[in-house]
């Protein structure tokens, strides 16, 4: 796993942002895609949820053949089983996709129960291994075809709702130094985009230091998409520049094998995006 300093990892950012203006703006020359995957909560006490996941490998191996990546936003697994049999079994249909995967916490792999149920340590050892990124605390960095991703973690040890904290703040705001294109992943959403009127409803959805991060990060030009899940009530919004996708949880399908999914595309600054399924 590929671990870094604060200090070095200021110095690679800042190294990145004083590349030539011509290698900046080769992500104007290629297109990024990729699917976001959010709320599967496989669950080895149902193998319907399981054979869920194998069906989404196998699905897009056959009709997504040329993917950067895939995206999975948290809430991937239940982590409700003894040890980590279920995070290894999740690890183990994604290896089978024929493109990398990459993971955030949710909260429900952050609520391990019962209490020997993975960590974040166990955690970042079984799903942050990708010598690709560059993983900094809880959080991570990858680079692909000229564009900055971010998966930050937004949970609180054993609690559904979420916040970033300040080392994953400053993680991101270093990150945006390179001037370049940025995504970023999560689980919390920013936003009461459902329009929720319940106080305890929108505290345990939407992160709870929201207007900060939209401040500190959100308002940076350089982030251009935002993606999570938690709700699983599917929205696409933008807000001063930055596209806010929410993806439909994938554990809600829409008729009997059709689970949902996000498939984007992005060039320069054109974001694509349609809602897929499985079936």
């Amino acid at each position: 796993m590929s671990n870094i300093t604060r200090r070095g990892f200021l110095k690679g950012a800042m190294a990145l942002s004083a590349m030539p203006l011509v290698a900046n703006e080769s992500h104007k020359e290629e297109t990024l895609k990729f699917i976001h995957i959010t709320d599967s909560h496989m669950d080895l006490s149902d193998t319907d949820s399981v054979e869920a996941m194998e069906l989404m490998s196998a699905f897009i191996n056959e009709n997504y053949k040329d993917l950067d990546f895939v995206l999975f936003g948290g809430d991937n697994f239940n982590n409700n089983a003894q040890g980590n049999s279920d995070a290894l079994k999740f690890k183990e249909i994604i290896k089978t996709l024929h493109c990398p995967s990459y993971l955030v916490r949710g909260n429900k792999e952050s609520s391990a129960k019962p209490s020997d149920g993975i960590d974040l340590q166990e955690f970042k050892n079984i799903f942050l291994d990708d010598t690709a990124l560059l993983v900094q605390g809880k959080d991570w960095m990858l680079e692909k075809k000229g564009y900055v991703i971010l998966g930050l973690d937004s949970c609180i040890e054993g609690a559904n709702n979420g916040l970033y904290t300040q080392e994953t703040i400053a993680f991101a705001k270093t990150a945006l130094k390179s001037a370049k294109p940025t995504i970023i992943l999560n689980h919390h959403p920013y936003t009461n985009y459902w329009g929720g009127t319940e106080d305890k409803d929108i505290h345990k959805y939407v992160l709870n230091n929201a207007q900060e991060v939209q401040a500190k990060l959100l308002s940076d030009k350089n982030v251009i998409l935002t993606l999570s899940g938690h709700k699983h009530i599917d929205s696409v919004k933008e807000q001063d520049g930055t596209k806010m996708v929410v993806t439909r949880g994938f554990i809600r399908p829409l008729d009997l094998d059709m689970y949902p999914m996000r498939y984007l595309e992005i060039t320069g600054a054109k974001i694509s995006e349609k809602l897929i399924y499985t079936s």
